[in-house]
């Protein structure tokens, strides 16, 4: 009987004593800060890494977990218990390879011909900034004349009746009777028949000159004795008469415009031109303008103004072009060809299928010497058709994918996407509190099905130090977390299941 309560005390003592050493090496978890289990891994941990292949370089390792953390040691990961898994430079375990960045993918041969993966070579080629636009005809306004009358009087004759009409320098265009015009005529003709002093006469012709009576007018009634009040407005230079401001009968002031007329020799060609082509453009600069209706009609032009506004619907600038017009062939509201010659060079280009826009920036799918595929940010200048201009991002020789890029691009990013996804991405668990601090919950939990995880002790970081206050060390809960945080994972909700003394008996 002795012997047996002998046996079985010391089998109480035994429980006893590792009941106590569990509860201190618990205790002592608890007690440890959240960031102290983030520290790197040590290269002389005790645990036996991963090993790696013999023959492959590796780039880096990382925590499959967590894979936007990278350590340059083999070792434990600091973040679960596991070892760190390499990454190799041969593409194996690679995500997208920022530009520059020795990182790449690799497709099969096999592959790479089912997905039709063609490839161009970025070359130097001979371009020039030439354009075509669009203008219309308008007439030029330095070639506009005014025809007016400088005494009142009355219109008694149009010669020239309606807008538009084509007219000579020199050509009649109406007949104005000037009654205040007959007085100082026939104080000239008294003063010449009573024989006065010449300076006399001459003041008198002065006086009416000023009046702004013609000298031609002048000149007929001395010659005839009688003062002439009608006198006939002629077209002071060749063009249209692009505004008839008077009619027949009607009386007229001083300073009335009758009619306006635009000069041919040079008109107007009006266009809008794309900003990109428009910063290139210098007043001055030769163009060539055929004629939209009839291709085999060219004009030369130079650019004279480009006006100082932008559409900002179409984001077009208008520029002026001063077109000549021998015979007067184009008029107002014809349409124009112009060929805007642009500066010739050599330039860096590469197909313009090859570029992937992504709308903040463009990228390429580069062919590395190992036949490796990594995308490269560029900076793009002029289009030239077919090819566009590489002004940055790329070396001449180097070799693009030209098409299929999209499926390598999403290859190289697949690891990238995945990881957003992961961050973003909620996740449910259940466990016990093991202990509380203000910067994170550490947690013994299940599994966790979405991130393939298994039952571990892990510490879980908070969105702030009063977040779920009322959760106490010993707490079952259910709780919600993500991806991100100082932490490595944050929680986003947490549920007390069960309290710490629930079902035990008194």
């Amino acid at each position: 009987m002795n012997k047996t309560y002998t046996t079985i005390g010391a089998a109480l003592l035994a429980a006893l004593l590792l009941a106590a050493g569990a509860f201190y090496v618990g205790h002592k978890t608890a007690e440890q800060p959240m960031g102290a289990s983030m520290a790197a891994p040590s290269a002389t941990s005790t645990t036996p890494a991963a090993p790696a292949i013999e023959g492959r370089k590796v780039l880096y390792w990382h925590d499959p977990m967590v894979p936007g953390q990278r350590f340059d040691k083999p070792g434990k990961s600091p973040f679960m218990d596991m070892q760190l898994v390499p990454v190799y430079a041969d593409g194996a375990g690679v995500g997208a390879g920022g530009a520059g960045g020795g990182e790449g993918v690799k497709i099969s041969p096999s592959v790479q011909q089912n997905l039709g993966i063609r490839y161009a070579n970025v070359r130097r080629a001979e371009a020039s900034t030439s354009f075509d636009a669009v203008g219309s005809v308008q007439f030029d306004e330095r070639l506009s004349v005014a025809v007016q009358t400088r005494v009142a009087g009355y219109v008694e004759h149009l010669s020239v009746r309606a807008p538009m009409e084509r007219v000579r320098k020199g050509q009649a265009l109406a007949t104005v009777f000037a009654p205040e015009w007959l007085a100082p005529q026939n104080e000239l003709l008294a003063l010449k028949r009573s024989g006065v002093s010449s300076d006399l006469v001459a003041a008198a012709r002065d006086r009416m000159r000023a009046m702004s009576i013609p000298a031609e007018l002048i000149r007929r009634s001395e010659e005839t004795g009688t003062a002439q009040a009608r006198y006939v407005l002629a077209a002071p230079a060749d063009g249209v008469v692009a505004e008839l401001g008077v009619r027949e009968g009607v009386a007229v002031a001083p300073g009335t415009t009758l009619f306006r007329i635009a000069g041919l020799e040079k008109v107007w060609a009006v266009a809008e031109i794309p900003e990109a082509h428009a910063v290139r453009l210098v007043r001055g600069q030769k163009v060539k303008a055929v004629l939209q209706a009839d291709a085999a009609q060219s004009f030369d032009g130079t650019l004279d103004e480009i006006l100082p506004q932008v559409d900002t619907a179409t984001r077009t600038l208008k520029a002026r072009f001063s077109v000549d017009n021998p015979g007067g062939r184009l008029v107002p509201g014809m349409l124009l060809r112009l060929q805007v010659a642009g500066a010739a060079g050599t330039r860096l280009v590469v197909p313009a299928e090859a570029v992937i826009r992504t709308g903040r920036r463009a990228v390429v799918i580069v062919r590395k010497a190992d036949g490796a595929f990594e995308p490269h940010d560029v900076s793009l200048g002029a289009d030239l058709g077919d090819d566009i201009e590489v002004a940055a991002g790329l070396a001449d020789g180097d070799q693009v994918v030209a098409s299929g890029q999209f499926l390598i691009d999403s290859e190289a990013r697949l690891r990238s996407v995945l990881g957003n996804m992961a961050a973003t991405a909620l996740h449910k668990a259940e466990g016990k509190v093991e202990s509380v601090a203000p910067d994170g919950i550490t947690i013994s939990h299940g599994p966790v099905a979405t991130l393939k995880w298994p039952s571990m002790t892990m510490g879980f970081g908070k969105a702030s130090p009063d977040a779920f206050a009322e959760i106490k060390p010993g707490d079952t809960v259910r709780f919600e977390f993500r991806e991100g945080g100082p932490n490595g994972y944050e929680l986003v909700s947490v549920q007390r299941v069960q309290s710490p003394r629930q079902g035990t008996k008194p």
